[in-house]
């Protein structure tokens, strides 16, 4: 008898942005970019004497980020580091017409209940709809 693999529970948002693939890109690939965006997550970023890595502010305590870019093929792959849990989190931006499409997913930590990873999702909303206004508004 075989055992089947193991995998998480995963949820995959999608934001539809006004704006050539490459300038969102270029936005995200810099975390100092963040806090005007990920509002809900990102208080606030600082870089760290580590290469790549970033120090965030976030309403959980202090965690870090790393952003691992492929600009060619649209990648923003960052990793996540907090006391509670750490993850990767896939991400892409990709072309549509003179526009982008901004795709991330994320795998429930094994420390993160159903209903915790339901609400932190559920906010990935308005952290979407933040990056839409600024990246198409300048503000």
């Amino acid at each position: 008898m075989s055992t089947s693999p193991t995998t998480a529970r995963s949820v995959t948002k999608t934001v539809t942005i006004g704006r050539p693939a490459t300038d969102v890109f270029a936005f995200l690939a810099d975390a100092a970019n963040w806090p005007a965006w990920a509002i809900v997550n990102v208080k606030a970023i600082e870089p760290t004497d580590e290469p790549d890595w970033w120090l965030m502010t976030t309403p959980h305590g202090p965690a870090k980020l790393r952003i691992r870019c492929n600009a060619e093929l649209g990648i923003l792959d960052h990793d996540y580091v907090e006391d509670r849990a750490s993850w990767q989190v896939p991400a892409r931006v990709v072309a549509n017409g003179t526009g982008a499409e901004f795709m991330i997913t994320f795998f429930q930590p094994p420390a993160f209940t159903d209903a915790f990873f339901d609400e932190q999702i559920a906010l990935v909303d308005t952290e979407l709809a933040t990056l839409k206004h600024v990246l198409e508004t300048g503000a």
